[in-house]
């Protein structure tokens, strides 16, 4: 496995990337996951990084990911302009990392959930000047911050949005989802404290109202922050822990494409 680095608008992109092998023709190219980490904007949780990535690659994915703009770097837009970036950047150098182009998916906690489903949302929108090379094909979300509403997580929206009442408006995701949203999905323990699951539960209603294909999944009990759910990331959880499975079957389904 090569390791690929490369900067989005400024931030630090790590990619785990696949060996070529002659033996290996069925797998010249394969589909691709960013990854972003969650943290509230204002940090990079390390049990969402590495553990992630190297999960996901273990069942065949090239991974990358995101060190996105937190903290007072966080507003203005500035993370989703990153991932964005990263995206394009791997559609562009597709021919040379093997990457099946049309087979990128965004994966997010909490606040890089938020992240992964703003660029699902907004990819489209002219005034954000994003571009057709910067959609995700699909979007794999855990315990999400996704509305600066009534059941928002009051530290990720500040940080994101500044408190400017336009960027809140553009970043409650559920009024934001429309039928180009690409495939989502979607899981949250109902025991989380930090971020209500109200928040999954708004975005699948409001998928469901656009015609957005998704699957979601909620876990009785729990916590926030608990990643792959098991004691590598110290936060063990076996009952939610099927999501690892679940996401993959689902983004195999997606992507058509067998390991």
């Amino acid at each position: 496995m090569n390791i690929r680095s490369f900067s989005a608008h400024g931030a630090p992109v790590i990619g785990y990337v696949h060996d070529d092998h002659d033996r290996l023709v069925a797998h010249r190219k394969r589909p691709a996951v960013v990854i972003c980490a969650g943290g509230a904007y204002r940090w990079l949780s390390p049990r969402e990084k590495d553990p992630v990535a190297l999960s996901f690659a273990a069942m065949g994915y090239h991974t990358f990911l995101l060190e996105y703009s937190v903290g007072e770097n966080a507003s203005g837009l500035r993370p989703l302009k990153e991932l964005a970036e990263t995206v394009r950047i791997i559609r562009e150098r597709a021919g040379e990392w093997r990457v099946e182009e049309n087979r990128i998916a965004v994966l997010g906690f909490s606040a890089g959930g938020h992240l992964a489903a703003s660029l699902a949302a907004l990819w489209h929108r002219e005034e954000l000047k994003l571009g057709e090379s910067c959609r995700p094909d699909a979007a794999v979300l855990g315990y999400p911050v996704i509305t600066t509403g009534e059941h928002r997580h009051d530290e990720s929206v500040q940080n994101v949005t500044g408190g400017d009442k336009e960027l809140m408006e553009l970043l409650s995701l559920e009024k934001q989802v429309t039928k180009r949203m690409p495939p989502t999905f979607v899981w949250h323990c109902t025991g989380d404290e930090s971020v209500p699951v109200e928040n999954t539960l708004l975005l699948t209603a409001a998928m469901q109202r656009a015609g957005v294909p998704y699957e979601c999944h909620l876990f009785s009990g729990g916590a926030h922050g608990i990643s792959m759910c098991n004691q590598e990331v110290e936060t063990p959880y076996p009952a939610a822990a099927k999501w690892v499975d679940l996401s993959k079957t689902w983004l195999n389904k997606q992507f058509d494409y067998i390991p």
